[in-house]
C-alpha cells in the first residue's frame, strides 16, 4: 500500500476512534487534549492504516465494477486476489498474520502523510495440514509534509502451499 497524500483531519481521527470503540477524549476534544502531554488532539494507535482508504489500488476494497473482490471474509470465497494487489501465489490461501506499528511521533490533525511500502524479511515453516508456509513482511513508512518519519508499520502475511486439510 502506498498513498500519494493522506491529509489528516480532526474529523478523521474522531471517526476512526469511534469506529474502534475508543472514547478517549484526546482523540476529539481539543480543550481536553491541550492539557495532556502531547498538547493536542492525536490519532489512536493503528490510525495510519486508515490511509488505505485513500489508495485507489487498495486490494481489500471492492472495485467499482464489482469484479474480483474477495468478499466479506465471513466464509471462504475461493476468489483470487485482484491482479497487481500483491496477493501472492501458491495453491493454498493467504492471510494477514501480524501487524506492528512503531511511532516516531504522534500523528496530529494537519499532518499530510505519504506512505512508501517495501518488502521486509521472508521465511518459511512447514505445516502438517497446509504444507509449506511462506511468511513475508511488508514495511510501510509514513512520512509527514516535511519528510520526517512518523510511523513505521510492518505487516506479516502468510501463504500456504495448499488448502488446509480438514481432517
Amino acid at each position: 500500500m502506498a498513498v500519494e497524500k493522506f491529509k489528516v483531519e480532526a474529523s478523521h481521527i474522531m471517526m476512526f476512534a469511534r469506529a474502534v470503540g475508543d472514547a478517549n477524549r484526546i482523540y476529539h476534544d481539543e480543550d481536553y487534549a491541550e492539557g495532556t502531554e502531547p498538547g493536542s488532539i492525536i490519532a489512536p494507535p493503528t490510525f495510519a492504516q486508515a490511509s488505505a482508504q485513500f489508495d485507489p489500488d487498495y486490494s481489500l476494497r471492492p472495485p467499482i465494477d464489482g469484479d474480483g473482490w474477495f468478499g466479506s471474509g465471513g466464509k471462504p470465497s475461493g476468489a483470487k486476489p485482484r491482479e497487481g494487489s500483491g496477493g501472492g501465489g501458491g495453491g493454498g490461501g493467504g492471510l494477514h498474520a501480524e501487524q506492528r506499528f512503531v511511532y516516531h511521533r504522534h500523528i496530529r490533525p494537519g499532518d499530510v502523510l505519504t506512505a512508501t511500502t517495501k518488502p521486509g524479511n521472508t521465511w518459511e515453516r512447514e505445516s502438517r495440514r497446509a504444507g509449506k508456509l511462506t511468511f513475508s513482511e511488508s514495511v510501510t513508512e509514513y512520512r509527514d509534509q516535511n519528510g520526517e518519519l512518523v510511523v513505521t508499520a510492518t505487516g506479516v502475511g502468510v501463504r500456504t502451499e495448499r488448502p488446509v486439510d480438514q481432517g
